[in-house]
């Protein structure tokens, strides 16, 4: 028999049947459930023909659903007093405290979570989760969490990891999608994406390097100290360039929805009477939204 603590998975989607894979290669007997039947095939684990039998068999219940009300609905019947309830799914952060209260309603402990690698890199080198919510109850069961990644505890407040979760997804799809569009505006020229990738590559690295230098360090130190020097890089000056990006795509043909949005975060910005600040200004516009 297995020393490692037992666990159930509910939901076997693509993130939730690699989490069971990863549990049973670590050691941990594994329990399954899916809203559709049939998911478990091809999998080691035990699985439970309802979500009442599946969370009876393990304290710790790892959910993996589309949503929060999806793990309401799927666990509606089931007895949870005394289950620790680790909720990876995505939802908003209001929404997730909610679950963390109804969840104690029922004598269960809510654990909030996301896991910030695809299916594929689950429990691989540098997959890492943040979580939220009482830190001794994480800790209890912070072995056999370590199956899936790195565990990074953010805070007591359930909202606090989907919060971490979206920044960096925010971070992720804007990076990228901007990305996209230099290469959609370079490719209009007959220029290969292959051609500019170079270029990109070397200014992330340069903006991510450590360092006193480094431009992300730089402006993370300006946001939190509220002070946004501009100098000769002034928003004015970036202000006119944003406009000049907005025509280039139009003179392109290309779709104008990003960088007119862009610019118009600039136009704000300079309105509000940051045209000597410096480029972390424009967290203040983010702060205040537009009427």
């Amino acid at each position: 028999m297995s020393s490692r603590e037992a666990v159930t998975v509910i939901g076997l989607g693509a993130m939730g049947s690699t989490m069971a894979e990863v549990f049973l290669a670590a050691g941990h007997p594994t329990t399954v459930w899916n809203r559709t039947p049939g998911k478990a095939a091809g999998l080691a684990a035990t699985e439970a023909a309802t979500a009442a039998d599946a969370v009876a068999a393990s304290t710790l219940v790892v959910v993996s659903q589309v949503d929060y009300p999806a793990m309401e609905e799927s666990l509606a019947s089931a007895d949870l007093s005394g289950r620790v309830v680790v909720n990876l799914s995505s939802d908003s952060p209001d929404r997730l405290r909610a679950g963390s209260e109804w969840a104690a309603e029922r004598g269960a402990t809510l654990i909030t979570g996301g896991i910030m690698v695809p299916p594929p890199g689950i429990g691989k080198p540098g997959a890492y989760a943040f979580y939220a919510g009482p830190h001794d109850v994480l800790e209890t069961h912070q072995g056999a969490l370590s199956a899936l990644g790195r565990v990074d505890y953010v805070g007591n407040d359930p909202g606090l990891a989907m919060l971490y979760y979206q920044a960096m997804l925010n971070v992720f799809w804007t990076t990228l999608v901007s990305y996209f569009h230099s290469v959609a505006l370079v490719g209009t020229a007959g220029i290969k994406a292959e051609d500019l990738r170079p270029y990109v590559a070397t200014m992330l690295t340069d903006l991510t390097e450590d360092g006193p230098m480094g431009f992300l360090q730089l402006l993370t130190a300006a946001v939190d100290a509220g002070v946004y020097p501009g100098g000769q890089n002034n928003l004015q000056m970036q202000a006119i360039g944003s406009e000049h990006v907005v025509e280039a795509f139009e003179q392109a043909g290309l779709d104008t929805g990003l960088p007119r949005a862009l610019a118009t975060l600039f136009a704000r910005a300079v309105a509000a009477g940051h045209s000597a600040d410096g480029l972390a200004s424009l967290v203040e516009m983010v702060r205040t939204p537009a009427a």
